[in-house]
């Protein structure tokens, strides 16, 4: 009883340390998996970057408007639509407003794509939550879900970070109710508590993931990014050495690994994982990242 209790007090002090979103909004140099089938998605140096320079997504979406269009100020030159593509979605958009019935839901996942592939992330959410309302079921609202989960991910303010996990949080509720043991959409549900009133709710989900699939990549993977920002350094070995175990593919749990291990004072095993790291690695960010790490341990 007194290690639940103390397990408690320290994902309490989490909260305290950590501002909301930061579980995504990693340090330079680190990388972020990718969401789903435990690829890498986003470099050390996009991670590094996405929240200066990287648009924040429109509130429009958020607030059930329809959503601003693609485009992207000077400062943002990585999120910009090309001319072509902002035609299209004119063209898509003008479409769907005049569109009823079957053929409004089929306007409405083109322009979901279409957004997507922009990286307007919550403009996609919504006009996949309109696919869903039309069409619902698991995994429509998931396509939903996952596209405002994505812009969490990038969100730029602590405001924004709440709003799009409100609305992640909302649909993959809807995704559970269809299938309780969807543990994608579950894992996914969990991080979003993080930026709510209620993070040891997301913590418990975290853990419910790994008792029904205690190779999880992605529970196993956020439990180990916790322990590191809440100072758990032991138990964030803990965690990474299962994921690179059952994962050794996941570069990004090696590298963090390597973090956590340093800093229980391990140097001598940490220089060992960086190294090794680094001679598997063909991400030249992640690479120098690692030389960081190993200079530090000089």
């Amino acid at each position: 009883m007194a290690r639940t209790s103390s397990s408690h007090q320290l994902i309490l002090v989490l909260v305290a340390l950590v501002i909301v979103g930061a579980l995504f909004m990693l340090p330079k140099g680190i990388v972020k998996p990718k969401e789903g089938k435990g690829e890498l998605a986003q470099t050390a140096a996009r991670t590094a970057n996405r929240d200066n320079g990287a648009a924040a997504p429109s509130t429009a979406s958020v607030e059930g408007a329809a959503p601003v269009t693609a485009g992207a100020t000077p400062e943002q030159p990585h999120m910009a639509a090309t001319p072509a593509q902002q035609k299209e979605l004119a063209q898509l958009r003008a479409k769907y407003a005049a569109a009823d019935g079957t053929a409004k839901s089929r306007l409405a996942g083109d322009l979901a794509k279409q957004y997507a592939a922009v990286n307007k992330f919550d403009s996609a959410g919504y006009y996949y939550e309109q696919v869903a309302v039309a069409r619902p079921g698991e995994q429509a609202w998931k396509r939903a879900a996952d596209q405002y989960f994505e812009a969490f991910s990038f969100a730029a303010t602590e405001e924004r970070a709440k709003q799009l996990s409100a609305k992640a949080r909302e649909l993959y509720e809807r995704v559970l109710k269809n299938n309780p043991d969807n543990l994608d959409a579950k894992t996914n549900l969990g991080m979003t508590y993080m930026a709510s009133e209620n993070p040891v709710q997301g913590v418990v989900m975290l853990r419910e993931v790994l008792a029904t699939d205690p190779r999880n990549e992605k529970a196993l993977y956020n439990l180990g990014v916790l322990s590191l920002q809440s100072n758990q350094a032991e138990k964030a070995v803990e965690r990474f050495r299962e994921l690179v175990k059952y994962h050794p593919e996941n570069e990004s749990g090696q590298f963090y690994l390597g973090v956590a291990l340093a800093q229980t004072g391990n140097r001598a095993e940490a220089r060992k994982v960086f190294t090794e790291v680094k001679k598997n690695s063909t991400d030249p960010a992640l690479s120098a990242s690692v030389d960081q790490e190993l200079q530090k341990l000089q």
